[in-house]
Formats: C-alpha cells, sequence, structure tokens
C-alpha cells in the first residue's frame, strides 16, 4: 500500500533519514553572502596590507642600545652623552696597511684622501687625521657617518679609500659602522628572499602531502592573508611607538605566521575532509568540520599567545616587542584559517581536494575501527596505514615505549649542558664574508683592540684626576682621554702617558655639560671581546670606589648589559611560561596530571633539541656561541609549539575516549590525528628552517633549534611518548575527573 506521508518528510535514501524542510531564501541567500562576504574581506585586508611588507623595515632598528631599559648604566650613559655632541654619527675606523711598513707615499696618500672626504662625504663631524700605529705598519682613520644609509656610507667610505691607493696598501673599513652595516645588509634579505623561501618549501610539502594542485594554493593564501593582517598591525604599533621592533622580530614574525596558519589550516582542512565523507551536503560538512576544529585551534593558539605575552616581562625592549607582534600574528593566524579558509572550501567543494574528490559514503562507516577493547581485554586497531601500524604497535608495548624514548630523550638532553650562550661578539653576529671582522682582526695587530670604540665614562668635574687615575690603573685599557671640543681632533689626552697640551692642546680644557665630563677609555681588547667587557666590570667597580656618580657606557658596556638582561630574563620568564601554559592545560584538559605529564614531555624534548644543537654548533658548524636570548625564545616556540600537537592529539584522545574509552581513545585520536599532525610538524619545521637563509647567527641558530625540536615533537613525542604513556597510565591519566571516562 502507498505511503500517505507528506513527500517532504520521506526517508532521504542516502541517509536513512527524513529530509529537512525546504530552506527559507533568507537561509539560502545567508549561506551565499557569509562565505562570499569573508572572502572579498580577506581580499581587502591583503590589498590593503600587502604593501606594507616593504614598509616595516622602515619602523625597525637594529640598535642594540635602543633595546636596553632606560635603567641600566649604559642607556643612562647614552643619553647623557647627547650633551657633548651634537649629532648621533656612527664612528667608522679606516684602517690602512702595508705589512714591511708605511712608505712616505702612503701617508701622502692618506692625508690627500681623508682631506677629499672631508670636504665631500659622507661624514657627519670631523675626520680623525691619520693616525700611525707604533709598529709603523698602519694609518687609523676616525670618519664619523651619519646615522641613516650606513650600508651606502660605508660602501662608498671603501671606494673613496681604494681609488689611487698606492699598490701594496691594504684597506679595510671597519668599527661600529662597519659592523653596523654588515648587521643591516643581512637582515636586507628578509623581505624578499625569506619569505619567499619559506613560502616556496611550504607549497611543495603541500603538494606532496595533499596531491592536489588546488589546496596548496588555497591554504597558501590563508598564510599569506593572515600575514597582510598582522604587518598592517605591527607596522601600525611600531610607527607609533608602541613597540620596538628589530630585524630578528620581523624575520620571526614572517616565518611565525606562515608556520602557524598553515598549521591550523591543516587541522582545519583533515577535518572538512573528514566530514565530506559522513556529509552530502558543503554547508553540513563546513558545520561539523568547524565544530570539530575550532576548540583545539583556538586552545592552541591561546597557549602560543600565553607564552609569548610572558615576554612583557623582559627588561629587553627586542623581547618585550616579540610578544605583542607575534601575538598579533597568531590571532591573524587563527581568523584567516577558521574564516577565510572554510569560506574558500566551501566555495570550491570537493573540487579543492581535485583530482582525489572525497566522495561521500552512504554507510557511515567508520574511517576507524579498535576492536577488542572492554573489561579485561587489550584494544587494537583494524586497518592499514601508517597510524593504524603505529598505534597497534603503541598497544603492543606502551612501557616499553615510552621507558626506551624517555631514555633517549634525556641522553640527548644531557649535552644541553654543553650550549654556550653567555654571549658571542659583535664581530661574529653575521656569517660569511665581512670586511668588519677582517678590518677588526688587522686593527688588533697594529693597535690597541679597542680603538675607534673606547669605553665611555661620565665623571663628575670634581672628580676628574682620581677617575682618570683608577682609569690608568685598570687592566685592560690602554689609554684615556677626555671630549674637548676646543681641540682639533676633538679629544684630549690625559694620563701620565699623555703628552703635555702643548701646541695645539695648550690651552686646551675637558668639555664640561651639566657638572659631568665625558672620558674616553680606549681599551686593550677588542670592544666587543669577553676580555673588553671584563675591562669594563672592573672599571665600574674601580670607578665606583671613587665617586658612585661615575657612569660607564660605550659599545662594550651596551654588549655586557644586554647579555646580562638577556640572562636575567630567561632566568624569570621560562618558569613563568611553564606555569602558564600548565594552567591553560588544565582547563582544556579538565585534568590535573595529564598537563602535567605533556609539560615534562615538552621540557624534555626542549631540552634534547638543545643538547643535539649544542653539538651541531660546536662541532659540526664550529660557531663560537650563542646569543642569550637564544635558549630563551628556543624555549618559548618549542614550548609554545610543542605543546600544539599534544592539544591536536589530547583533545581528539578525550573526544574519542568520552565515547570509546580511554585506551580505545588513545589508539583512535593516535590514528586519526597522526597524519595531519605530523604534517603539520614538518610544515612548522621547513617554515622556521627557512631563517638560516638569512646571514645572522642569532637567526641560524634558532632555525635549528625550532626546526629540530618540533620534528622531534611531531615524530616522536606526540607519535609515540605521549601515547604509550597515556596508554599505559589509562583512565588515571585524567585525574581527578578520570572517574567520568570509563576503560
Amino acid at each position: 500500500m502507498p505511503s500517505s506521508a507528506p513527500a517532504r518528510s520521506r526517508p532521504a535514501p542516502w541517509s536513512g533519514e527524513t529530509r529537512p524542510p525546504r530552506r527559507s531564501r533568507w537561509a539560502t541567500l545567508l549561506r551565499v553572502l557569509l562565505p562570499a562576504l569573508l572572502i572579498v574581506g580577506w581580499l581587502a585586508v591583503a590589498g590593503v596590507g600587502g604593501p606594507f611588507f616593504g614598509k616595516i623595515s622602515e619602523v625597525s632598528t637594529n640598535d642594540q642600545s635602543s633595546f636596553l631599559p632606560e635603567s641600566t648604566e649604559s642607556t643612562r650613559v647614552t643619553d647623557l652623552q647627547g650633551q657633548f655632541r651634537d649629532s648621533d654619527a656612527i664612528p667608522a675606523i679606516v684602517l690602512l696597511v702595508r705589512e714591511g711598513g708605511l712608505e712616505p707615499a702612503d701617508r701622502a696618500w692618506a692625508e690627500e684622501t681623508v682631506a677629499s672626504v672631508q670636504d665631500s662625504g659622507p661624514v657627519e663631524g670631523r675626520l680623525s687625521p691619520p693616525i700611525p700605529s707604533e709598529d709603523g705598519e698602519a694609518l687609523q682613520v676616525v670618519v664619523p657617518l651619519p646615522d641613516g644609509e650606513v650600508v651606502e656610507d660605508v660602501e662608498a667610505l671603501s671606494e673613496r679609500f681604494a681609488q689611487d691607493r698606492p699598490e701594496g696598501l691594504q684597506a679595510y673599513v671597519t668599527g661600529p659602522a662597519g659592523f653596523t652595516a654588515d648587521l643591516v645588509a643581512g637582515f636586507e634579505g628578509i623581505d624578499g628572499l625569506l619569505l619567499g623561501v619559506a613560502l616556496a618549501v611550504v607549497f611543495v610539502i603541500l603538494l606532496v602531502v595533499y596531491r592536489s594542485p588546488v589546496l596548496p594554493v588555497l591554504v597558501l593564501l590563508t598564510s599569506v592573508f593572515a600575514l597582510s593582517a598582522a604587518i598592517l598591525v605591527v607596522y601600525w604599533l611600531a610607527a607609533n611607538d608602541l613597540v620596538t621592533i628589530s630585524g630578528q622580530v620581523q624575520g620571526i614574525l614572517f616565518i611565525l605566521v606562515v608556520g602557524a596558519a598553515t598549521d591550523y589550516s591543516l587541522l582545519y582542512t583533515a577535518r572538512y575532509r573528514d566530514a565530506l565523507l559522513h556529509h552530502r551536503g558543503r554547508a553540513e560538512a563546513t558545520r561539523a568540520a568547524l565544530k570539530g576544529s575550532v576548540e583545539p585551534i583556538v586552545a592552541s593558539g591561546a597557549t602560543v599567545i600565553a607564552g609569548l605575552l610572558c615576554l612583557l616581562l623582559s627588561d629587553l625592549a627586542s623581547n618585550q616587542a616579540l610578544g605583542p607582534v607575534a601575538s598579533v600574528g597568531i590571532v591573524m593566524s587563527i581568523l584567516a584559517a577558521l574564516s577565510f579558509l572554510p569560506a574558500v572550501l566551501y566555495a570550491t567543494g570537493r573540487g579543492a581536494f581535485w583530482p582525489f574528490r572525497p566522495r561521500f559514503d552512504a554507510s557511515g562507516a567508520e574511517r576507524v575501527r579498535v576492536v577488542g577493547h572492554g573489561a579485561g581485554h587489550r584494544p587494537t586497531v583494524e586497518g592499514r596505514g601508517v597510524w593504524a601500524s603505529v598505534a597497534r604497535f603503541v598497544a603492543r608495548a606502551p612501557r616499553a615505549i615510552w621507558v626506551v624514548t624517555t631514555a633517549v630523550l634525556l641522553v640527548l638532553a644531557g649535552f644541553s649542558t654543553q650550549f654556550q650562550a653567555t654571549g658571542v661578539e659583535q664581530s661574529e653576529l653575521v656569517l660569511g664574508e665581512s670586511q668588519a671582522r677582517d678590518g677588526q682582526e688587522a686593527l688588533a695587530e697594529h693597535f690597541p683592540g679597542g680603538s675607534g670604540s673606547p669605553a665611555v665614562v661620565l665623571v663628575p668635574t670634581g672628580s676628574l684626576d682620581a677617575a682618570v687615575t683608577a682609569i690608568e690603573d685598570t687592566a685592560g685599557v690602554a689609554d684615556v682621554s677626555a671630549v674637548a671640543n676646543d681641540s682639533p681632533s676633538g679629544t684630549l689626552p690625559l694620563g701620565e702617558n699623555a703628552a703635555p697640551p702643548v701646541g695645539p692642546f695648550a690651552g686646551v680644557e675637558p668639555t664640561e655639560a651639566e657638572g659631568l665630563y665625558q672620558l674616553q677609555a680606549t681599551l686593550a681588547d677588542a670592544a666587543d671581546s669577553p676580555a673588553a667587557e671584563q675591562t669594563v666590570r672592573e672599571l665600574r667597580e674601580n670607578l665606583a670606589a671613587v665617586d658612585e656618580e661615575i657612569l660607564v657606557g660605550g659599545t662594550t658596556a651596551t654588549n655586557l648589559d644586554t647579555n646580562e638582561t638577556s640572562i636575567a630574563d630567561r632566568t624569570l620568564i621560562i618558569p613563568v611560561i611553564l606555569v602558564v601554559i600548565t594552567l591553560i592545560l588544565m582547563l582544556l584538559l579538565r585534568s590535573v596530571l595529564a598537563p602535567v605529564l605533556l609539560i615534562l614531555t615538552t621540557v624534555v624534548s626542549f631540552f634534547s633539541a638543545l643538547g643535539v644543537a649544542a653539538l651541531v654548533f660546536e662541532h659540526v658548524l664550529g660557531l663560537p656561541g650563542a646569543d642569550p636570548s637564544v635558549p630563551l625564545f628556543g624555549f618559548v616556540f618549542l614550548v609554545a609549539l610543542g605543546i600544539d600537537y599534544n592539544i591536536f592529539l589530547m583533545s581528539r584522545v578525550r573526544e574519542e575516549s568520552l565515547v570509546h574509552g580511554t585506551r580505545a581513545g588513545i589508539l583512535r585520536g593516535l590514528t586519526l590525528t597522526g597524519g595531519v599532525i605530523t604534517s603539520a610538524g614538518i610544515v612548522l619545521a621547513a617554515t622556521f628552517a627557512a631563517l638560516a637563509v638569512i646571514p645572522i647567527m642569532f637567526l641560524v641558530q634558532l632555525a635549528f633549534i625550532v626546526a629540530f625540536g618540533v620534528l622531534l615533537d611531531a615524530l616522536i613525542v606526540r607519535s609515540l611518548l605521549v601515547p604509550a604513556l597515556t596508554y599505559d597510565i589509562g583512565r588515571a591519566i585524567w585525574w581527578p575527573a578520570h572517574r567520568r571516562i570509563d576503560l
């Protein structure tokens, strides 16, 4: 007998459920308009923010002294120095060397060239006359360059001292201006080269992962749009002096946004593809994908942001800036991955996965089937595939797996004690060839190593004589002079070894400003060397005994204060990050034990990466050490980003455990998330590895530590250690809420 039920209530042949009522026109219109508005909105953001890719360098600085807090002694000296000078010139040192001794023609040419440079620039102030070395093989000229286009000015100076130079006479441009030019030139590739390499690497990986030419483009567009929005906000913050950004902060922002946005996109795309298998319509699949991905993506992003914002506790402006700047990048990554990507995937539907389009499965069969679970049984995973095999491996010997992997990681972590992060010489910051570095080495052979970069001492007028005596008595000081504006050279030699004030120095007195004299102590060792830093420590101690109001600054003091501040920051911020992230995990997983164990595994993974880095940097790359902020930045990114993969895994495990029980939930969660998390880890490691194309030691070291650490987290910790450990513990892993989840 025919059914009398209305046609709109007949069972849908593909689902076994009643067909829903016909949608209203407004609902249909909204389904079209909302994705279109989101896509157009992000296109507009990219159009506005795109031009700022090249402009952000205009609001960044690499002046180390600008990052120190006002309370440090070297910063106070820098502020007071303005009373003794009319400009912010950066000194360059031109060194002329002839092995075996200078010839009269060399001196005549040097004097003629100095006069020519003085007349036609690029200079800001008076050049020193050519100063001969005691061995008669070298001349030194101090050239004050304007604080602006340092790279161009150093190149122009090099060209001027190359013109008509006597054969056999070598010339170098070194000193603060030379090293600043190297640093600025090293960061020049950030705007184009770094971003281009990162995007190219990610595109290749996505092609391999998705085997589709369409989907990688959509994911990369998501990352680029997120980066455009982040750069727009960061540029505004820096232009209004709300943050002080440097080249390294800029580079990290680019890499972090591309990596994070791609990771979040991978997670959403995996959920969407899975939803298309269970839902015929794109709208239903989109709702299901968003429901399954919003919580882990937002939780992951919140964890990273919380860790980054802990950097606001730093006393260094560069570290402080990275907190909000990178947090802006993470926020934009989340927004793009949860708005633009769902909209564009909704618009393209299954076509985005061409040629391997996911087909709707009317049977509703589960992708992963765990059998044998229940009281007194050990569950196992049925099916093929790498991650099904990994899950079966974990189920067979969980305790042996987590014990062995932990032991291996602890052995690697033991080498972290060899990681030297007490600072590196300025001459070592830029990798590759460096005229400034070669010139510094040659300068130290013929003059006191600190020539051109003296320690600056500000002395109350009543303590001048005692201060000069204390400076001369300090080991490591070659000579001392005072700033004297009436002197032809701008300085007045002082102390027992100084020549009598006759000739051009007759009647010259040190310049006094606000009751202070400015003294310059030339150090025997290179200004950026550990020996020079020790000399500054002793100078401060000896001069404090003379007068507590005496201040010691200059290039060496700035390096010293920066290193000591970085070490203090590291000691304070790392424990704070651990506490904050642990609390967030407790709220997310509704557990106490699981978050503590996840944090411990991530910390062990970090120290393992640091141990491997120590071996590679010393024995493979031959690097002389590391900046104190390298371990701090490495810890922030590895703990915050490494915990991401545990969040992706454990949030899915908890979801599955509530339905199937803990041990079955662990195996299902591992199998379902294995591919996407591994892909995300490889992508993030590859993006951070792209930092190595910038020839700055800090970025190369950070690139290796984070890239290796992320791979370690994604492939070992998250794939074997965490699943095996939680499987071995069982239901108790959710303590104190473990009684709500059955075995």
